[in-house]
């Protein structure tokens, strides 16, 4: 999976981690809200891509 994401993924992740942890260590009602949020916008991004590459003939690639 590192392989796929790169040093620049990884690093966004662990931003995006870190920054949940900082949030829910002040408000975790918040940081809850924002995890589902991100979780959904992930899962959009995701359907936009499998749909744009089977759109395209290579949708056995995702």
């Amino acid at each position: 999976m590192l392989e796929k994401l790169g040093i620049v993924g990884v690093a966004g992740a662990l931003v995006t981690v870190g920054g949940l942890g900082v949030i829910a260590y002040e408000s975790p009602v918040i940081a809850a809200g924002l995890l589902l949020v991100l979780l959904g916008l992930g899962l959009g991004v995701f359907a936009i891509v499998k749909n744009t590459l089977s759109s395209l003939g290579m949708g056995a690639m995702v």
